[in-house]
Order: structure tokens, then C-alpha cells, then sequence
């Protein structure tokens, strides 16, 4: 049983979106912990344009989409009739679900909104009773993660050295959070992530604070890592996990997996629900972003003029290179997923 133990949370936790004064605030993690500034949203199409943008990532994304329906209800209860009003809500819903289809999350948030909304689409007070739907929708969100980091921390061994890769606010800092309430002595290893540097950024600022050792490496060292011994434990988050198993995750996560395999390092996946709608990886549409975004780096230009670039956001790690997949029901190996009960 987790001993009680009072675990100090990270800058980002609980701070990521913001509904303030008619706007949704949005913080801006191309910046931090350089800086901390929110990007203010007056719009649907302001919070859409910013999550394209990666003003947010991870499980940002989830609040910022959510919130963009109080800002859509803010135009629908200018019009009186129901149906008129429902038409307001689902082209927003639309425009926000295509932002960054391959996280599954944004349509799950979008989708859980709109469902309360169709109940209370004719109340006068659209505005604030769609706001209270997403207020408990973000709580209910968290309690998720904090089963979930519960139950992947239980897979984590006294003195291990964990790997991850890119930013998973909901899934990695919830399980270190958990550790450290069981009293486990870990340390950390995030690669860097390019092009955003979510890992050495986000990753390894938000664990650094909760006082647990971290060290960044780029991301072409986890194998070299691995191989000197320097590795226990490969433990991700995911944007998508399908039915079979496959772990769709920030580009960079097959390679670890491959050199995770090779080394004997189990390889932990982390996602709140697989999604059973998707079997396959054809079925899941994967994100292309513009080449340009590796061609810099925090707003500098790091390639040659003379090179042009190429950007598929995630990989695909097929269900044979993953130990096991963690979920707020449990742990799973990954031909195991339809043991899943919520």
C-alpha cells in the first residue's frame, strides 16, 4: 500500500489551460520554464490555431479542446434556437477534433463535452453550466491519472533507472508522483525529444522539481545509454495505444523500444484506455507536420538552407516490443488489452 506522503507537484500540474474572464488561457510551452506565458484564446479557432501551433502538448491538448467549447457556448447562447445553437457547437467540436488527429484524447474530450451539451443546449445559462461540464470533466480526468500513475509505479523497482521520451503529463508525472508516495528511490533519463525539446523542457523540469534525480540525453543516445548499463526501465506515455496493442507515441519511441528489446529493458507503455475503435495502425490517422519545424529549434534555424526536412510526428511500435501497456484499469500485457473493463 502507497505510504502517505505529501509529494510536491510540478509548475505545469493543474496549470496547463486556464478558463479566465471569458477566454481560455493556454500556457505556452514553447517557452518554458524559460518563460511562463499563456497565450490568450478568445475564439474557437484561437484555441485550435495554438494547439497546431504546439502551444500546448501532451494532455494539454485534452483541456485546451474541452475548454474551446466554453468559448463556442459563448456564441451559441446568442442564438435561441436549440438546433441553431447545437449547429454552433458541432463545427467548433469539428474544428477541434481535426487539430492533431492522431491523440484519440482531443475527440475523447470533445466527445464528453459534447454529450453534456446536448442536455443543456436550451439553458440560459449555456455558458456557465458548459463550463461546469468541463470543470468536472478535467477533474474526472485527473483522478484517471492518478489511478493510473498508481498502477504503473507499482512496476517500478527500488534504485531503477527509467528512460522516457517526450512529455506525458498525465501518464509519466502521475507515476512519479505515485513512486514517490510509495517511498521508491528512482532516477530519470529524458531524451531531449527534437524538435520541441518537450523531454529536456517539460519532462526533465517538471521531474527535477518534484526532486527526483534527472539527466537529459539527445536523442540518439538511449541505445548507447542501454548498452553502458545505464538503463533499467523504458516507461512512456502514449497517444494512442489500438485494441492489438500497437503503441502510437512521439516519433523516436520505436528506435528505444527496438534497442530496449535487444538490451533485455522492459518497456512500459502508458495511456489511459486503449482505443478499441482502432485495431490496426492503418486504421489510425497519423499526424504529418510541416519539415520546417526540424529545420529549427526553439526559433532558431539549426540545418543547412541547402537541406529540406521531413516530420512524421509519431512512430508506431508494434505489440512484440512492449512489455506491457498501463491504464487507470490496470496493467496489461498488450495481446491482453480486451481484459480491459472500464
Amino acid at each position: 500500500m502507497a505510504t502517505e506522503l505529501l509529494v510536491k507537484m510540478p509548475t505545469l500540474h493543474d496549470k496547463s489551460v486556464l478558463i479566465v474572464d471569458g477566454m481560455v488561457q493556454i500556457l505556452d510551452r514553447r517557452s518554458f520554464p524559460f518563460q511562463i506565458e499563456y497565450v490568450d484564446c478568445k475564439t474557437v479557432e484561437d484555441v485550435a490555431v495554438a494547439i497546431e501551433d504546439m502551444v500546448t502538448q501532451s494532455g494539454g491538448p485534452y483541456y485546451a479542446a474541452s475548454a474551446g467549447l466554453v468559448l463556442a457556448a459563448a456564441e451559441a447562447e446568442k442564438l435561441t434556437d436549440p438546433a441553431a445553437r447545437m449547429t454552433c457547437f458541432d463545427s467548433a467540436a469539428k474544428r477541434l477534433i481535426a487539430t492533431r488527429p492522431t491523440n484519440n484524447m482531443i475527440f475523447t474530450a470533445v466527445t464528453k463535452v459534447m454529450e453534456k451539451v446536448a442536455d443543456i443546449i436550451d439553458r440560459e445559462d449555456l455558458v456557465g453550466a458548459t463550463e461546469s461540464a468541463v470543470l468536472t470533466l478535467w477533474q474526472e480526468h485527473r483522478a484517471t491519472g492518478v489511478v493510473l500513475g498508481e498502477y504503473a509505479a507499482a512496476l517500478i523497482q527500488e534504485g531503477d533507472t527509467i528512460l522516457t521520451h517526450c512529455w506525458g503529463e498525465s501518464t509519466i508525472m502521475e507515476t512519479v508522483a505515485a513512486a514517490l508516495r510509495q517511498g521508491k528511490k528512482f532516477q530519470m533519463v529524458c531524451t531531449e525529444t527534437r524538435p520541441y525539446l518537450q523531454g529536456s523542457r517539460l519532462t526533465a523540469h517538471s521531474i527535477g522539481e518534484m526532486g527526483v534525480d534527472v539527466t537529459v540525453i539527445t536523442d540518439s543516445m538511449g541505445a548507447a545509454a542501454m548498452d553502458a548499463g545505464n538503463i533499467s526501465r523504458l516507461m512512456t506515455a502514449a497517444d494512442r495505444v489500438t485494441g492489438a496493442g500497437h503503441v502510437i507515441n512521439k516519433v523516436g519511441t520505436l528506435q528505444l523500444a527496438i534497442a530496449a528489446r535487444h538490451f533485455g529493458i522492459p518497456f512500459t507503455a502508458m495511456v489511459k484506455k486503449p482505443d478499441f475503435s482502432t485495431m490496426a495502425p492503418e486504421d489510425v490517422p497519423m499526424e504529418m507536420r510541416d519539415p520546417e519545424e526540424v529545420l529549427h529549434c526553439l526559433g532558431h534555424r539549426t540545418a543547412t538552407t541547402l537541406a529540406r526536412g521531413w516530420y512524421p510526428a509519431f512512430d508506431i511500435t508494434p505489440p512484440g516490443l512492449v512489455t506491457n501497456i498501463a491504464t487507470y484499469d490496470g496493467v496489461f500485457a498488450p495481446d491482453h488489452l480486451k481484459e480491459f473493463k472500464s
